[in-house]
């Protein structure tokens, strides 16, 4: 019989040598399934997905080797680290097969025995972490890299995480986010200037703006409100460097190349060059649209890349970065004396913080569902991380209140996210009186579904933004709750641009009783509802033009 430490030994070393075909022969042909230890499970496992991770097939067999690993031992650190892959290649499989039949509850089961074992373990807290970013349950998440946190056992991008997630989490206020930010702040990684060129003190004829952003890509949300800008600047005042940090372009990508001046793209760079070459471009500005969100390039931020540095529009919230000049906003977003919980100073644009460039789709007024459905139907079409138990509460009670009324909830992640949110609304008692419905590949398929929907319900801490500015162009009403920060008081700000303000709720209750108003009083319903049609176009949410004009204007100011 093969001596297993020996074996062992030499798997170990030719695991090193990346000899993977080799590990997978000598496990299978030396050892019977009841004498592998969980590290010969563990290493098997690996060897088959280290080829080509996204082969359904390896990644299948890979998930039973992990699961006998830590059946095998349990609470060894070596069946802990099974369970740590085993998790995580589920997911992987999940992601590249639709109709996966993942078993969460054995996975929780799984874990919640050995818990108290890996608490702080980091492979087993970024797998969980993983597995609940793809259910879209933020509370969950937040939950296991705050345990990264706590055990001092993370990385920047764990730390970014965790503030972004925590935008769903009511009980987090802006003065934690704000001392958050410090904390990250004072977590990331600083260039010895040594490595690093000069940012030159020169000003140009025109001032130069560069804008960073990873999401420049069809369909993304974000395009749509920096099309505006990019698309009426004046080009006798400034330069516009589109900052890419993406491995893939698409037609989106090209369009946006022919509105701006210059383009480079600086994802293949490490923070050192990716640093030195924005410095080259000897920006007056730099626009930052990540913020905390997965792709971002905050480290190049902290050892600054121009003279002045913004935060705007793809993370609604403090950096708490000291070299984070200032956050766009406007004074429905950051009110009077709040300035003192972000890091940044404050840029008040007059009206809106940003502006939709529209849709090249004809505009046609529809009827309200309601006069041909007998019933009132609600809908969200937001992400489902953004649904959590006090939104299902609230909604669960409108559709108690009103008799026969529907709800339609419709999201672009897989499958699988909707089973959190179908376990929510079924101890709700009301899972009959919802619809739930896939995105249209095609947009303006997309839009048309707005045309089954009588009143949009925002969410809430994390208000939608680009849903509701889809459901007022479609002159739909967007119920929604004045929040307490920046990221929940987006649908705040856009009704009030709306001359909407009685859509905005106080509190819960309040939220309720506006939708039951609003169904109970139909022609009332039915004037508001042409009113947003005829308006919405006017308004600020839309007037790329006059938004446009107050963006530069105020950027102009900065650098004088």
């Amino acid at each position: 019989m093969v001596s297993l430490q020996k074996l062992e030994i030499e798997l170990q070393e030719l695991f090193k040598q990346k000899q993977y075909s080799k590990i997978i022969f000598e496990i299978t042909s030396q050892t019977e399934d009841e004498e592998r230890s969980s590290f010969l499970y563990n290493l098997l496992g690996l060897s088959r997905i280290s080829n080509d991770i996204k082969n359904k097939d390896s990644l299948s067999m890979a998930l039973r080797d992990f699961k006998q690993g830590y059946l095998k031992e349990k609470n060894t650190n070596h069946a802990i680290d099974c369970l740590a892959n085993f998790i995580t290649s589920s997911v992987l499989l999940m992601d590249l097969e639709k109709d996966y039949k993942f078993d969460f509850s054995e996975i929780i089961n799984f874990y919640e025995l050995t818990e108290k074992f890996c608490i702080n373990h980091r492979p087993i807290n970024l797998a969980m972490a993983m597995l609940y970013r793809r259910l879209n349950d933020a509370k969950k998440l937040i939950l296991h890299f705050k345990r990264l946190i706590e055990s001092k056992k993370f990385d920047s991008k764990d730390l970014c995480n965790y503030g972004y997630w925590r935008c769903f989490d009511k009980d987090w206020k802006q003065s934690d986010f704000f001392n958050f930010g410090k904390f990250l702040d004072q977590n990331l990684k600083v260039v010895p200037q040594n490595q690093l060129g000069e940012i030159s003190k020169e000003s140009g004829p025109k001032i130069r703006i560069g804008f960073l952003s990873a999401d420049i890509l069809g369909g993304h949300s974000i395009t749509y409100f920096l099309k505006t800008i990019l698309s009426n600047y004046d080009k006798k005042k400034f330069e516009i460097i589109l900052i890419l940090n993406n491995p893939k372009e698409d037609q989106s990508t090209k369009d946006f190349k022919d509105l701006v001046d210059e383009t480079i793209n600086i994802w293949n760079f490490d923070n050192v060059s990716a640093v030195n070459r924005v410095r080259e471009l000897k920006l007056d500005i730099i626009v930052d649209l990540m913020g905390y969100t997965s792709t971002n390039r905050l480290e190049m931020f902290k050892n600054r890349t121009a003279k002045k540095q913004i935060i705007w529009m793809g993370y609604c919230n403090t950096t708490g970065l000291k070299n984070m000049d200032f956050i766009i906003s406007d004074p429905n977003l950051i009110r009077s004396g709040e300035e003192k919980f972000y890091s940044e100073k404050v840029i008040y644009l007059p009206k809106i913080w940003n502006s939709h460039c529209g849709f090249n789709f004809e505009r046609n007024e529809n009827s309200p569902p309601f006069l041909k459905n007998k019933y009132f139907t609600f809908g969200s079409f937001n992400n489902f991380a953004k649904i959590n138990s006090d939104v299902v509460s609230v909604w669960s009670n409108i559709l108690k209140k009103i008799n026969n009324s529907k709800l339609i909830l419709k999201t672009s992640s897989k499958k699988h996210a909707s089973e959190r949110i179908k376990e929510l609304f079924n101890k709700s008692g009301v899972l009959n009186s919802i619809t739930f419905i896939e995105r249209e590949k095609e947009f303006k398929n997309h839009l048309d579904q707005y045309k089954q929907i009588d009143i949009a319900l925002d969410t809430f801490p994390y208000n939608g933004v680009t849903t509701s500015f889809e459901a007022i162009w479609m002159g739909v009403p967007v119920i929604t709750m004045a929040g307490y920060n920046f990221n929940s008081r987006c649908g705040e700000s856009i009704n009030k641009n709306l001359n909407m303000e009685q859509l905005i709720a106080k509190d819960e209750d309040d939220y309720i009783q506006k939708v039951v108003s609003l169904t109970n009083n139909t022609e009332e319903y039915i004037n508001l509802r042409k009113s947003i049609f005829l308006d919405a176009i006017k308004s600020p949410l839309f007037n790329t033009e006059d938004y446009s004009k107050s963006f530069f204007e105020s950027l102009r100011k900065i650098v004088q």
